[in-house]
């Protein structure tokens, strides 16, 4: 049967892998909606191959590169942070939420008010408006998948399963492409260097949180609102080969663990076929020829990410909204050459200490928090 999907972020590394599982199981899928922040030529072409009914643009200066780009087509063509918003509220089996960072928070609830399915790609969303976001999907009956790895490998652990019976629930880590680098490597590592991921293709700000452990804190962040036993019962293991994604251990002392490829398209799919599976064409996890899977302690003193992450989660209040939008802040300021690697996760911890708002309890307070913490961060970097 024919089902109908919208794509949030189609011309990043989730939407490209998004759609080539759709391109290869063509008849079984209708294309709704595709976003993007820019990327007009891309996003058309997309548009085009997959016969979509709208094609949006998050920054408005690129909606008539986009018409242009359609013209002659019967797609519709739209721009700007509402037009987002109401491609996500168009109805549709499935919403995949892949728009980097708090920007996707507004579409993702848009999606979510939809009642229908979300496959949720936007750990940032989650974090910075948990209690938000966990309260409107139950007011819908929204359906929640986790597309990330560790989230979408932690689900199929515990189908069948209790929280109530669950031990520890355990994120893996790679460690990032800087993993054995000294202090001061660290602090003399460059953009480029950082974005180059051992094991996995992801976006540069991703890749950046990867490298930083940043990451795996938003990911401890965001299980405990989609897994909601106590936080002393997650933790984080650096896993240097990605293979295995997650584990849930049990009350009886069994641990369950999700092994696969170091491919989004396999998590990806668990979410685009539940509760059924899909063919990919992901190459098989061949364990023999990997030969070993090692496990270390994460280190905070080289990489102090995870910990304020953890206390954050434990503070509660606005502090994980805070905690977001500085490391946005300071990751995109890495990029642009203008703070060292080292400096990314000291700048979050000054405006943790610095800005301690209480929790937001709506969408428009979620964005309040998070925008005064980017002037908070900004003043940081200013001083750094």
């Amino acid at each position: 049967m024919t089902r109908t999907i919208s794509l949030l972020g189609a011309t990043g590394s989730i939407g490209d892998s998004t759609l080539d599982l759709i391109r290869n199981d063509r008849a079984n899928w209708q294309v709704v909606a595709l976003t993007a922040n820019c990327s007009a030529e891309k996003l058309a072409k997309l548009a085009i191959e997959f016969d979509a009914q709208i094609a949006v643009v998050g920054e408005e200066a690129c909606l008539p590169e986009l018409r242009q780009h359609l013209s002659g087509t019967s797609i519709e063509a739209a721009g700007g942070a509402q037009a987002l918003c109401d491609a996500a509220s168009r109805p549709a089996d499935i919403t995949v939420a892949a728009i980097v960072g708090c920007a996707g928070l507004a579409p993702t609830m848009a999606a979510i008010e939809q009642g229908n399915t979300v496959a949720l790609a936007n750990k940032e969303a989650l974090v910075s408006a948990g209690d938000v976001m966990t309260r409107l999907v139950e007011k819908h009956g929204t359906v929640l998948l986790p597309v990330d790895s560790e989230h979408n490998a932690i689900f199929q652990c515990l189908e069948g399963g209790k929280l109530d019976d669950v031990r520890w629930i355990t994120l893996t880590a790679s460690g990032g492409p800087f993993r054995t680098k000294t202090m001061a490597e660290l602090d003399a590592a460059t953009p480029s260097q950082a974005v180059a991921h051992p094991n996995w293709d992801m976006g540069a700000k991703i890749s950046v949180d990867s490298a930083t452990m940043m990451n795996k804190g938003l990911e401890f962040i965001e299980a405990f609102h989609l897994f909601p036993v106590r936080l002393d019962r997650l933790r984080i293991i650096v896993h240097p080969q990605s293979v295995i994604h997650s584990m849930v251990e049990y009350r009886d002392g069994s641990t369950l663990a999700q092994l696969g490829p170091s491919d989004m398209r396999v998590p990806i799919a668990s979410t685009l076929a539940y509760p059924a599976r899909m063919d990919t064409n992901c190459k098989p996890l061949d364990l023999a020829t990997i030969g070993n899977l090692s496990f270390f302690a994460p280190d905070e003193e080289r990489f102090p990410a995870t910990k304020l992450a953890r206390e954050a989660a434990h503070a509660g209040g606005g502090a994980p909204a805070v905690l977001n939008a500085a490391n946005e802040v300071a990751v995109a300021a890495f990029l642009a050459g203008q703070l060292k690697f080292t400096q990314i996760s000291a700048i979050v911890a000054r405006t943790l200490d610095n800005y301690a708002p209480p929790a937001p309890n709506s969408l428009d307070e979620v964005l309040a928090v998070d925008a005064e913490a980017r002037v908070r961060a900004g003043e940081m970097l200013e001083i750094a």
